[in-house]
């Protein structure tokens, strides 16, 4: 199977690494052979096992919004998942719209991305017009919440207090 697609040109070195590290670093993880456009973005990945060919493409494409290598790795793993939010299907193309919801998930000095981020146990990238989710299935689901009452222009505190009270569910939950 083969599967194409591109990621933005300046995340092209990333996701390559020094002298190709973080590329044989993924080929290896996931078994699976991968070529990069560094002129145009382009890449293609391909392998005879397609489930192998989604992983490698998942943490090449989580590379490309935004996130490290190292957090972008935890998709070879079976049980995290990749989730994009585009905020253009909220906010249309209007670009102080966009910029203006980026500063409210990521707050002053990124003290909300990471509180969404270690409340739900994800990592979060935000880049461009998307915000980026790697995590569990739940934590994921958690997180996207948060990030959606934040775009729809919930106040912080309100988003604090929905993870507060999903964390204690949680805790809740497990202690059952």
């Amino acid at each position: 199977m083969i599967d194409e697609f591109a990621i933005p040109k300046d995340r092209v070195a990333v996701a390559i690494g020094p002298n190709g590290g973080t590329k044989k670093n993924i080929e290896k993880e996931t078994r699976t052979t991968i070529r990069i456009d560094s002129k145009n973005g382009d890449v293609e990945i391909e392998a005879e096992d397609a489930a192998q060919v989604l992983k490698a493409a998942n943490i090449v494409r989580a590379i490309g919004r935004g996130f490290s290598p190292e957090h972008a790795m935890k998709l070879a793993q079976d049980d995290y998942y990749l989730e994009i939010i585009n905020l253009t299907e909220f906010l249309g193309k209007h670009h102080k719209a966009i910029q203006s919801k980026k500063g409210r998930i990521i707050g002053k000095e990124g003290s909300i991305r990471e509180t969404i981020e270690k409340d739900t146990q994800t990592f979060i990238s935000v880049y461009g017009k998307t915000v980026g989710i790697i995590g569990k299935a739940d934590n994921v689901e958690k997180a996207i919440q948060a990030i959606t009452m934040l775009v729809k222009g919930a106040e912080h505190a309100t988003v604090l207090n929905y993870l507060r009270q999903s964390l204690t569910t949680s805790e809740e939950f497990e202690f059952r």
